[in-house]
């Protein structure tokens, strides 16, 4: 008896979740990067709570209602700040289906962010794989944003200032490929706490490799005209000095949000 209430209760939640999966079009985000775009934070029971409308594309390529981890390059993957960006846009667009596509890989440089990159690391083609993810996606909605958070792997004195011209490039590939030049484009910063940690190793370099990557950054967003950069004031780390923790990623998610949502206006 007991069994039978319990499943009267449940199923039309599921059923409710079911159809609104397959009657309604996504608003789609992309969700690209390195580990901090993925998300490194402890799961909380707070992180695993179902949102109605915010779903995420699976490993599989399935839609399914996001729940952290929503990553999956690294078993390290944990909470980010995707599920929080999605949970607050919907808040924002009560009548959307949020859709998030997440393709970031932990250690990518932005050199495997191209057409044949490959990633060491993980053995994969980060560009490759999110182009396929993608695809998918895009037949089920469009595109309403792109959120990059990466540069960690980029600040060294090989590569960091290379990034401005290749940070351009990236933007460009992105809106040719979701067929859309005026796709909002939100950038993160670095973490203050490795950027601190950088500085101390390339004394008494100023800047150092990790603030060349930054202010390329912020200078790239500021001449593209749809485009924003999401600071990382007053946000933690885990206690690896790399990798914010989960309270960080959550109040990053909400930065993110309010940054794509003055875009969207």
């Amino acid at each position: 008896m007991y069994r039978k209430r319990l499943l009267l209760l449940i199923l039309p939640f599921f059923l409710a979740t079911f159809v609104f999966a397959q009657n309604s079009n996504y608003d789609l985000y992309l969700l690209v990067g390195q580990s901090n775009m993925a998300g490194r934070g402890e799961v909380e029971a707070q992180d695993t709570v179902a949102f109605l409308k915010v779903f995420t594309l699976s490993e599989d390529n399935k839609w399914v209602l996001a729940k952290d981890p929503i990553h999956f390059d690294k078993s390290a993957a944990g909470v980010g700040l995707g599920r929080t960006f999605g949970i607050e846009m919907s808040k924002a667009n009560p009548d959307a289906k949020i859709g998030l596509i997440p393709c970031a890989v932990g250690g990518s440089s932005i050199d495997a962010w191209k057409p044949g990159g490959y990633h060491q690391q993980t053995k994969s083609y980060p560009w490759d794989d999110m182009e396929k993810r993608l695809k998918i996606a895009l037949k089920e909605g469009e595109l309403k944003g792109i959120l990059w958070h990466q540069g960690e792997s980029d600040s060294n004195l090989e590569k960091c200032y290379e990034y401005e011209e290749k940070l351009k490039d990236l933007i460009a590939r992105l809106r040719t490929l979701a067929q859309n030049p005026d796709v909002p484009f939100v950038a993160g910063e670095i973490g203050k706490f490795k950027i601190k940690e950088n500085q101390n190793r390339f004394k008494p370099l100023k800047p150092a490799p990790a603030l060349v990557v930054v202010n390329a950054t912020k200078k790239v967003v500021k001449e593209d005209g749809n485009a924003a950069f999401v600071n990382s004031k007053k946000l933690n780390h885990r206690g690896d000095n790399t990798h914010f923790n989960s309270a960080s990623y959550r109040e990053l998610g909400k930065r993110y949000a309010k940054a794509m949502l003055k875009l969207q206006k």
